[in-house]
């Protein structure tokens, strides 16, 4: 939120040699702050606890299978540069999800997903520091606990961890998730045709033309969550209303767009007082701070 912040004792960790650095810190004050961009949290004035900003970086190749190329990320990798450089190196998969705010260590906290990807679906696992046991420890996607935007690490356990890498498993055999509106338009093509990076411009084109620049108007990222309800709950709805925008999930619940929900209570483009929703995306408030609009997205 561009809001000012100080923090009374603060350490940029950028490799694995400050481990021991870091675990003193959490022995002393017996808690921490952790951060990668902060893009998705508005922070106090004053932070009393030590913080660690987490910058480290590195890409390798960890192995392959018969179906995934297997690549440890560096926590501190910014999100998208990792996702242009997957791209870039012939790995895809990630292409839905261009253009999200943040670092890749904080992907698996909120299980990040957008027009129809969700990042289980990409990867192996997680390396974290465990501050209790003073040690390295490795997480299946199966012990991530990972949920509809929720994983293991927003519960107590997980506020005793640090995610130092994530593995990501990208397909080989590549095949485009095209399942969203704003997609659409690339299934007129001819079949097998779209290709990742087209797939990836979509998405960057698409995003930038609804939602605000965090770099340009500070915003909090997406906290609205698409409710999710039983079919006969779906079918009812779609009788009184139409238009209603669903999405049919796996295990038979259906998935609505927070959004339009939104939309239709007609409150996109609507001030009250310094808050205002955005007019383009009934997701995303702002909020006039001063002279300028500091933006809050739903």
């Amino acid at each position: 939120m561009a809001l000012p912040c100080i923090a009374e004792q603060a350490i940029e960790y950028r490799d694995a040699g400050q481990l021991k650095q870091v675990q003193a810190l959490f022995d002393a004050s017996g808690s921490l702050a952790i951060l990668g961009g902060a893009s998705n949290v508005i922070l106090p004035a004053r932070i009393d606890r030590p913080l660690v900003l987490v910058r480290s970086q590195g890409i390798e190749v960890a192995g392959q299978t018969d179906t995934h190329w297997l690549i440890d990320v560096a926590a501190g990798e910014g999100w998208h540069e990792w996702v242009k450089t997957s791209l870039a190196r012939g790995w895809p998969g990630l292409e839905n999800l261009a253009l999200i705010p943040g670092t890749v260590g904080a992907a698996p906290v909120q299980n990040i997903g957008a027009y129809g990807v969700e990042l289980k679906q990409r990867i192996d696992g997680v390396e974290i520091w465990d501050f209790q046991s003073k040690g390295r420890r490795w997480l299946s996607v199966a012990d991530c606990e990972f949920g509809y935007r929720d994983s293991i690490f927003k519960s107590d356990a997980g506020k005793h961890w640090m995610v130092l890498t994530v593995r990501f498993a990208l397909p080989k055999n590549w095949q485009p998730v095209l399942d969203y509106p704003d997609l659409w338009a690339l299934t007129e093509r001819e079949f097998g045709s779209v290709t990742p990076q087209e797939v990836f411009d979509q998405v960057v084109a698409v995003r930038q033309a609804k939602l605000p620049d965090p770099s340009v108007k500070p915003n909090v990222g997406s906290f609205f969550k698409n409710p999710v309800i039983t079919d006969a709950q779906a079918q009812a709805l779609h009788q009184a209303y139409p238009s209603l925008v669903r999405y049919p999930q796996p295990n038979g619940r259906v998935k609505l767009a927070a959004g339009w929900l939104i939309d239709q209570c007609g409150f996109k483009g609507k001030r009250l007082g310094p808050v205002a929703v955005h007019d383009r995306q009934a997701l995303v408030w702002s909020m006039k701070a001063g002279q300028r609009l500091v933006m809050c997205s739903g």
